[in-house]
């Protein structure tokens, strides 16, 4: 039976994301979903995301698939719940825009993007930073932020490589006005959102070590040397006193 994504709270948490604060965290991630965009390889991309966020422009309606979080699972060009009904390594890009903050195990979901992604492929998860005094925005809405080593270790539990994450931060620190910047440095930890970057990596073949055949070899038979007398005793060539 297909799983369904239901928040803990009753509600539309997620619908903060249509609202002022919510906007201006947005805006500030557009110039890094372009960019992840124009870099991705030439396959079809696959964005989740909420109510309030602006899908990325779809350039052919058979490059990229657009779905929307909902309480009970994903409304867009399909309506479905997890697994995706998307084949295995169909998609180059996968951009999970806040579509887990409201809560839910994000689990079932991250696992569903490995499998859908190629081996070379990336997935961007956009979330909420709990670190950062911009949660006055949204307390109190049903959303919920985890710290950025526990999505890491989600990642790493969707068969992502934990070596291979790496980690940015959105928007502004508190002024909802101010849309606010991207950055990765020590003041831009505090900024309103995380962005985790992973690529899938390639699982090379490793062909098995090739097997050395020995042919049997039969042990050395000892061979008698010859002896002659030496000083009333009988000594093999080897023998010192025989040398002499």
């Amino acid at each position: 039976m297909p799983a369904t994504l239901r928040p803990r709270q009753s509600g539309a948490a997620l619908d903060w994301f249509g609202q002022a604060a919510g906007q201006g965290l947005l805006a500030a991630e557009d110039g890094v979903r372009t960019r992840l965009l124009a870099a991705a390889p030439a396959m079809p991309w696959l964005w989740i995301g909420v109510d309030g966020a602006a899908p990325p422009a779809l350039e052919g309606r058979s490059r990229g698939v657009v779905l929307r979080r909902t309480p009970r699972g994903f409304a867009g060009q399909v309506r479905c719940a997890l697994p995706l009904p998307f084949p295995r390594e169909s998609f180059g890009l996968v951009l999970v825009q806040h579509a887990l903050d409201d809560g839910i195990p994000p689990d079932a979901l991250l696992a569903d993007c490995e499998r859908v992604l190629a081996p070379g492929g990336t997935l961007w998860l956009a979330a909420l930073n709990p670190w950062s005094a911009y949660w006055m925005h949204w307390a109190r809405t049903g959303l919920r932020a985890r710290g950025a080593a526990r999505w890491q270790l989600a990642l790493r539990r969707a068969g992502f490589a934990g070596d291979a994450v790496s980690l940015q931060w959105f928007g502004a620190h508190w002024n909802a006005r101010q849309g606010g910047d991207a950055g990765v440095g020590a003041g831009d930890r505090l900024r309103a959102a995380i962005g985790f970057t992973v690529s899938k990596r390639v699982r090379a073949l490793i062909p098995p070590a090739p097997v050395v055949r020995l042919g049997w070899q039969p042990a050395p038979r000892a061979v008698a040397l010859p002896t002659r007398r030496v000083d009333g005793r009988e000594a093999t060539d080897e023998d010192p006193g025989a040398r002499r």
